[in-house]
């Protein structure tokens, strides 16, 4: 693993401050502040000021100053891909690097074509996507780990519910795509 694995963290659908969530999702919290501060010190505890996020969706659901505050409390240059629930986090557009509905973005790998993983982030989970069928990697949120996994699928949910409510390295994501019997539909005759 080189240090550039190591500085790219996915997540999504932290809901800073929405008390339903914790209902609707099942987590282990009792109010929205024990949430955000769980949230804030496990995002901390992995992620490094100059690493960059890419946030999937669903920031926050609580008022653009709480969101400032929270956005100073965070690591990394965090970039934001809209989800339905970013209303808040619209109102605080100069915290983030950017905000954008969808993003591809390209990450040094020397496992990788050319030394170039490609990635489709999006809110939204996808059946397929651009370079889907070069193995390009989609990531995505918004289900709350409720999306059956597809065993065959270069795609995972990055969001929160499903990964400890936490960020994932570039690293774990890699780790956890290339396990899967994906088999590119241009080797097939």
């Amino acid at each position: 693993m080189t240090h550039s694995d190591m500085n790219y963290w996915f997540t999504a659908d932290t809901h800073f401050g929405h008390k339903n969530i914790i209902k609707f999702t099942d987590r282990p919290f009792h109010s929205a502040e024990e949430m955000d501060e769980a949230l804030i010190a496990n995002w901390n505890a992995r992620v490094a000021p100059d690493d960059e996020v890419y946030h999937l969706g669903d920031f926050a659901l609580n008022s653009p100053a709480r969101c400032r505050r929270i956005i100073a409390r965070l690591n990394g240059k965090i970039h934001l891909i809209r989800g339905n629930h970013d209303k808040t986090a619209d109102a605080c557009a100069d915290q983030f690097v950017w905000i954008k509905d969808y993003h591809e973005l390209q990450i040094p790998d020397s496992d990788a074509h050319r030394g170039t993983r490609h990635l489709m982030l999006l809110h939204y989970a996808m059946r397929v996507w651009n370079g889907s069928h070069h193995g390009t990697y989609h990531l995505f949120g918004h289900s709350h780990g409720t999306l059956e996994d597809d065993p065959t699928s270069r795609s995972i949910d990055v969001g929160v519910d499903v990964h400890g409510f936490a960020p994932i390295s570039y690293a774990e994501v890699k780790t956890l795509l290339e396990a899967k019997s994906w088999v590119s539909p241009l080797s097939q005759s």
